[in-house]
């Protein structure tokens, strides 16, 4: 008895799963029939390299306020030492943004008085076109360090200063997949893609390769030098 009463709750409910199955292909169905127009969203991918890269770094000393006038001359002789450092690997001083040194009070227990202890650091940036000689100096500091300079490297960033470009050239291929999405769906309704109604593309995103880490506000990723631009359009096409 039991088992009859589960083969009959099975059946209803399977029944009705076809029924909201085929109410909901219906619907489908019908709106397509009777709406003048269909929307969809398309995107262009496009792989890039780099073409200019932005890299700051830092040199640094600890001091105490009794010998900040040192600590001022040794900042001073390491400066010296980057700058011949950029020098004998390709670049000119010119190419250097260099900032004056800042002083910030390090925050310690027991750290008061003549003991208070204070970061001398002085900022030095590099913008360049040459991306794979800058990547691969940042990469090779060990000379520096072996020369007793508190030298702190940061991670190069990578731009592609064609991206307007790119994105227009993007556009068109974005618009054309979302008509390819478009007649699929016009099939279900029997019906054909006609003229392009209205087009609104979205943000650029600009990627790893491979990554999916997209952004509502756009993405830029600056931490490889092969990127991935992607654009979407919103598209809507008559039909008819």
């Amino acid at each position: 008895m039991q088992e009859n009463k589960n083969l009959t709750v099975f059946g209803v409910i399977l029944g009705a799963s076809i029924i909201i199955s085929f109410a909901i292909a219906s619907y489908t169905f019908y709106s397509l029939r009777s709406a003048d127009y269909i929307t969809t969203t398309g995107s262009a991918k496009m792989a890039v390299t780099s073409d200019t890269v932005k890299w700051t770094s830092t040199i640094s000393r600890i001091v105490k306020l009794s010998t900040v006038k040192d600590g001022y001359a040794k900042m001073d002789t390491d400066l010296k030492e980057v700058k011949a450092f950029f020098v004998a690997n390709g670049f000119v001083e010119k190419d250097l943004e260099i900032s004056p040194i800042f002083m910030n009070e390090i925050y310690e227990n027991n750290n008061t008085g003549a003991n208070k202890n204070y970061n001398l650091i002085q900022n030095i940036e590099i913008q360049s076109t040459d991306v794979n000689k800058v990547d691969a100096l940042s990469k090779n500091i060990g000379e520096l360090i072996n020369k007793g300079i508190i030298f702190n490297s940061m991670m190069p960033e990578y731009y592609y200063s064609k991206l307007p470009e790119a994105r227009v050239a993007l556009l068109e291929n974005a618009v054309t997949d979302a008509k390819a999405r478009a007649e699929k769906l016009a099939e279900a309704g029997n019906k054909k893609i006609g003229d392009l109604k209205s087009a609104s593309s979205g943000v650029v995103q600009v990627l790893s390769p491979g990554s999916a880490a997209i952004s509502d506000y756009g993405t830029y990723d600056t931490s490889k030098i092969e990127k991935e631009i992607m654009v979407t359009v919103k598209a809507s096409f008559l039909i008819k």
